[in-house]
């Protein structure tokens, strides 16, 4: 299964992440997690996305800053 998952820091930012739900969809994502939560806020839809994805799945983000806020923090997710 393909995964997408789409994070906009604040509620403003409405035309980037319109941009990244439409990239996401043209991956062919079956299943998207979106929020608009600060990245250093709790993000209650990639903990979910995290919990649902399995071995075998791809897991898309459009743009890597969307899903972690340095390499150690993308470290820790992928642990």
């Amino acid at each position: 299964m393909i995964v997408g998952y789409a994070r906009t820091s604040t509620i403003d930012q409405l035309a980037g992440f319109e941009a990244q739900l439409r990239e996401i969809k043209t991956a062919g994502c079956e299943k998207t997690f979106q929020e608009q939560a600060s990245s250093v806020a709790e993000r209650k839809q990639l903990h979910a996305a995290m919990e649902y994805v399995r071995e075998g799945d791809v897991f898309v983000v459009a743009k890597l800053d969307r899903l972690a806020r340095s390499v150690p923090d993308l470290m820790a997710i992928l642990q």
